[in-house]
């Protein structure tokens, strides 16, 4: 990196060190992460004022959105929640019909978040159709995070929502963590966004450092590329309590900027412990926490992991405030790692096709075909496929809750017993905006089961001729045909349970 002036080259917002030209697509246009946390204060210095006014007439906060766009607020909330007299928050990126249902109740008073970079979404624009019926079509009840001059602009202007915020145009929605998407719920929730902006900024100056071995950013990047490109591209993350939903951001990061052209790192979250000589020769692990939050028993494993020979990368923060430049230094090496592997790490062209399929689907006058659970049989001999250096990865098209969250790691915890494989488990429509692009652009190696449930009650979406139950199943088979066009393998079922039952988790 030295040589070729890798630092130097993304700090002056050249393409060609991703292989582009200054006209490659999403290249260009796509650096504003670069300097967007010491902007952002500059640019929205009356957040605070607008935290406090929503602060005084709602109790809960909903955002509305999928993809990038709505992790960081996701780990935001996790992390600092329970602000005394802030709203509490709760992202609403799944298209089941209990999940619309449950996120707010009639009698709560709630602002709603419709935020998407192109205000074309079809799950986000599904969730206004919804709530602004739900609400009586009361303006001062909705905020728009969007693109100036997208559909969703224009509309929420015509309708005067409480405030329209701008997103940046020069930058993509998994790189959007310390922009307004992230940082506009954040402040709504009564996260210090002065720390988190510091705590951005200190990064931003450590990152440009051209001595590699000096640059947080940039030294990881190179591991994470090095790593995938001998074998090791099974990025397994071990967190630490206060940090542990880090991963959820982390993951559509790393799978959507990496895997492409048959190559990138697939990270593995909350998959538990395994027996360490289960392990393959695949992994890298990494452990990211904050300091003296460790339990001393994992705090041997990575040690015991190391001495076997596995990779095991040790980064900590001083406390959560730091988060902001947690997500600054993943932003770089992430952009870094795809300059050593050769890749564009700001398109994601597998999730455009997943959404064609979708909207093919629903479309479509054609019955789809029924999900009948396998037997154990069919089970094994799906299993008996999975080769050294593959992975597993569980798509649940199903409400998010605790009890799936239990359920989904049983199942990996079994899957990865028996197969010596990385399992991961992602619900399904979020999944589709982060490791699904890796699935279908990354190296070949996945195995897929894919859970189907039909609601038991379904809803409808106004101004759509079809419902949230409807949408759910099309994505899922939109999905389901992107990978058997490609001859992944992949198994169907039709609930948690019966999965649940047919693995033999407990």
């Amino acid at each position: 990196m030295a040589a070729t002036r890798v630092v130097e080259g993304i700090w002056k917002r050249d393409p060609t060190v991703w292989g582009g030209t200054g006209g490659t697509p999403e290249l260009r246009d796509r650096l504003g992460w670069l300097d967007i946390a010491e902007r952002f204060l500059k640019t929205h210095d009356d957040l605070t004022d607008f935290a406090d006014s929503v602060r005084a007439d709602c109790e809960k906060i909903v955002l509305c959105g999928m993809g990038g766009s709505s992790l960081a607020p996701e780990v935001f909330w996790r992390t600092f929640q329970g602000r005394p007299d802030y709203p509490t928050f709760v992202t609403l990126d799944s298209t089941t019909p209990a999940a619309v249902r449950q996120a707010v109740h009639p009698d709560e008073k709630a602002l709603f978040i419709i935020s998407s970079k192109s205000g074309s979404t079809i799950e986000t624009t599904s969730f206004l159709n919804y709530f602004w019926q739900f609400t009586n079509e009361d303006p001062s009840r909705f905020v728009a995070i969007t693109d100036k001059g997208s559909g969703l602009h224009d509309l929420a202007t015509a309708r005067k929502f409480r405030r329209v915020f701008d997103g940046d145009p020069e930058i993509g929605g998994r790189f959007s963590a310390l922009s307004p998407f992230g940082m506009v719920p954040a402040a709504l929730i009564g996260v210090d966004l002065e720390a988190i902006v510091a705590g951005a900024q200190a990064a931003m100056e450590d990152c440009r450092e051209t001595a590699s071995a000096d640059n947080p950013g940039a030294w990881l990047g190179a591991v994470f590329a090095e790593a995938a490109m001998a074998g090791r591209d099974k990025l397994t993350l071990v967190l630490s309590p206060a940090l542990a939903s880090f991963g959820l951001w982390a993951e559509q990061l790393v799978a959507e900027g990496t895997g492409k052209n048959h190559k990138g790192l697939l990270p593995v979250v909350d998959e538990g412990t395994a027996s360490i000589d289960s392990y393959g020769r695949d992994r890298l692990f990494l452990s990211l926490g904050v300091s003296g939050d460790w339990d001393p028993d994992i705090e041997q494993r990575l040690l015991d992991l190391g001495e076997r020979g596995h990779p095991v990368l040790r980064l900590s923060i001083p406390n959560t405030e730091d988060l902001g430049g947690e997500f600054f230094r993943w932003e770089f090496a992430t952009a870094v790692a795809g300059t050593i592997l050769g890749i564009n790490v700001f398109n994601q062209p597998s999730v455009g096709e997943s959404k064609t399929n979708t909207q093919e689907v629903l479309d479509s006058s054609a019955e789809l075909p029924a999900i009948d659970t396998p037997s154990r049989n069919e089970l094994g001999q799906f299993l008996t496929g999975v080769q050294s250096g593959d992975y597993v990865a569980v798509q649940a098209y199903v409400t998010p809750s605790l009890t799936h969250d239990a359920a989904l790691a049983a199942i990996a915890r079994v899957l990865q017993e028996r197969t010596g494989a990385a399992v991961t488990t992602g619900y399904g429509p979020r999944y589709l905006h982060s490791t699904g692009q890796f699935h279908k652009g990354g190296p070949p190696k996945g195995h897929f089961i894919q859970i189907v449930e039909t609601p038991e009650e379904d809803l409808a979406i106004p101004d759509a001729d079809y419902t949230f139950g409807q949408l759910a199943r099309a994505q899922a088979e939109g999905d389901a045909r992107a990978l058997i066009a490609r001859g992944r393998p992949l198994l169907r079922v039709a609930t948690v349970g019966e999965l649940v039952g047919l693995v033999g988790a407990r």
